[in-house]
């Protein structure tokens, strides 16, 4: 049985996230990158997430906290960011926990296409 991907849609994870983790595919709108970055945070997918970050702004490496785990994402507005558009924005709030304790994480990220793919181009 496959586990539910974190990203929140109701999708096995290799047939949502997964795809685009491992490379078979590439993110379609602002939002489906914005999911994968979420589900890469919680699969410990750093190399993922620095390859979906735009350049400009993208730090050389990235160590992720074990520490933290991700468990829910609600996604609560998008601005563009479809498969017509360059730009897009999404807010979202993205709930974890740290040593047991509950926390929250609310962010308007920025997302551009570059060659083609989108990218994360830091918050709003």
């Amino acid at each position: 049985m496959s586990r539910t991907c974190p990203c929140g849609l109701p999708a096995p994870y290799q047939d949502c996230c997964g795809k685009l983790h491992r490379g078979a595919a590439a993110a379609a709108t602002a939002e489906q990158l914005m999911r994968s970055r979420f589900s890469a945070f919680g699969v410990g997918d750093a190399a993922y997430l620095l390859r979906t970050w735009h350049p400009a702004a993208r730090p050389a490496s990235l160590d992720l906290d074990r520490k933290v785990r991700w468990v829910r994402l609600e996604v609560l507005e998008t601005t563009g960011g479809s498969v017509v558009h360059t730009e897009g924005t999404v807010r979202f709030r993205a709930h974890y926990a740290e040593r047991g304790r509950p926390g929250v994480l609310e962010e308007n990220s920025r997302f551009v296409r570059l060659e083609g793919r989108w990218v994360y181009a830091g918050v709003v």
